[in-house]
């Protein structure tokens, strides 16, 4: 695990803002919003997130039965407040063994999403063919979200992304085959709109998907 921030596009060293730019800097990407250290899974570490969130911070919720939460991460500053969020949860997979899934909610232009689907950024691009129909669809925040299959990513995962609130919705699953779940009517929470239940959330090991 990292302890500085890093470039959520390529996880390269950024430069703070100072003498001569107000933003981070990083030397490939130019500005970017800061991707934070990750840390192990707790729901103090949920908590900062949340409250620092300008995005939805995605969750199943409730989760799943025999799902864990496993990790967050945000990027953003104190200043600017998290532009991009990613939050990992495990459980059993559909077609038995463990399942690993990430949620993304990002502002466009932040790249994060397309650094954990395994391509090239900073947003789906041509790889998302939204003339087709939706290849499956989330309850986020109560309101129907049409997610499409994202084409061209490696061989072990399955992405699907989509718009929810104005913003990006990514959902990476590992294994490929997992991706069966995004088929059962998932159900996204904001947790920013969650209760106090939040307090009893399961936690696991960290995912080690959410270090890119």
């Amino acid at each position: 695990m990292r302890g500085e921030p890093s470039c959520p596009k390529c996880g390269g060293r950024v430069r703070a803002p100072g003498l001569f730019s107000d933003s981070w800097q990083c030397g490939v990407h130019g500005t970017v919003h800061p991707l934070q250290p990750v840390v192990p899974p707790s729901v103090e570490a949920l908590a900062v997130v949340v409250n620092r969130a300008q995005v939805p911070v995605w969750m199943p919720w409730p989760l799943p039965v025999g799902w864990l939460f496993t990790g967050v991460v945000c990027a953003g500053d104190d200043r600017s407040g998290g532009r991009a969020t990613v939050v990992a949860c495990s459980g059993p997979g559909p077609l038995g063994g463990r399942s690993e899934l990430l949620l993304v909610a990002e502002e466009l232009g932040v790249g994060l999403g397309a650094r954990y689907a395994g391509i090239p950024g900073p947003d789906p691009g041509p790889q998302l063919r939204v003339d087709q129909p939706p290849h499956t669809k989330v309850l986020a925040a109560g309101r129907p979200t049409a997610l499409w299959h994202v084409t061209d990513t490696p061989d072990d995962r399955a992405v699907f992304a989509g718009e929810a609130l104005g913003l990006w919705l990514w959902a990476i699953v590992w294994p490929e085959q997992a991706g069966l779940l995004m088929y059962d009517e998932l159900v996204l929470t904001d947790l920013r709109d969650a209760g106090a239940e939040v307090d009893l959330l399961p936690c696991g090991p960290l995912s080690p998907h959410l270090v890119p």
